[in-house]
């Protein structure tokens, strides 16, 4: 499991995204951006975070510490806002903390990312069907010069149509990607090199190490995978046979890297 800590103060919301994840200070003294499992999302946003966050670790590309934040009751009592009061009190227990990074700045087009790390950010987003790394949001961050992927909830976005159960991962192996919108859509030309070298990566078990750190809290049952060893069993076929096909999903167009544009000093998070 990723290592759990404590809230012990609620800092500040952070309201540029619609799940309204907060700044919260925990009893290791390290500060958190805090997506709350009572956020309208639900619980399945914080799954893909974990699976897709550590996925791409694993691949070599840089991502802030993911923590299971506890929060208990009293942290919400004395919260002004009754958005934020009713939030907090929706999400008593795990929660998931994003290792905040001071000073880290939002990528734009005055950026120009490593090619072969963009070719790989692009490579993960298009293996898991990430649908928000675009322009207007791109979800990277600047820190000490390298480039940062943080907020993966809008990956696999198959399980959302668990409701009826698993079904078949046949459709998602095959599901193309769409790149067009893409921020990192110019270092497509970096993907064939790229995916020769990540996909025997992405094997069985990387695959079932990295979802192994999800709380089994986080892991709601569906028809036919009742339990949370199922689940993780569902999301590793899933991904196991998108990676494991022809990869008619690769987005490997040409294009031309972005320039120009000031950088944003500030960290977004969705």
């Amino acid at each position: 499991m990723i290592r759990t800590v404590s809230a012990t103060r609620y800092v500040a919301p952070l309201r540029e995204g619609g799940s309204l994840p907060g700044i919260v200070e925990a009893d290791d003294l390290g500060t958190y951006v805090c997506k709350f499992r009572g956020a309208g999302q639900g619980a399945k946003v914080l799954v893909a975070e974990v699976v897709v966050g550590e996925l791409a670790r694993r691949l070599g590309i840089a991502t802030p510490e993911l923590v299971v934040v506890d929060l208990d009751a009293a942290i919400g009592r004395y919260e002004a806002d009754e958005e934020v009061q009713d939030l907090l009190t929706a999400s008593i227990g795990a929660n998931l903390g994003v290792d905040f990074l001071p000073g880290s700045f939002g990528f734009d087009a005055g950026c120009t990312p490593d090619p072969e790390v963009a070719a790989r950010v692009l490579w993960l987003d298009a293996l898991t069907a990430n649908v928000d790394r675009s322009w207007r949001n791109p979800n990277l961050l600047i820190w000490h010069g390298d480039l940062w992927a943080i907020d993966h909830g809008a990956c696999l976005y198959f399980h959302h149509g668990w409701s009826g159960g698993v079904g078949s991962p046949d459709r998602f192996a095959a599901q193309p990607y769409d790149a067009s919108d893409h921020v990192l859509a110019g270092y497509r030309a970096g993907l064939p090199e790229v995916d020769r070298e990540l996909a025997e990566r992405v094997n069985r078990g990387l695959l079932e190490e990295v979802v192994a750190l999800v709380p089994d809290v986080w892991l709601e049952p569906v028809p036919g995978a009742e339990t949370p060893a199922a689940l993780r069993a569902a999301y590793v076929d899933f991904l196991l046979a998108r990676v494991s096909g022809e990869r008619g999903w690769l987005p490997v167009a040409g294009g031309r890297p972005a320039t120009g544009g000031p950088a944003r000093r500030d960290q977004v998070t969705r």
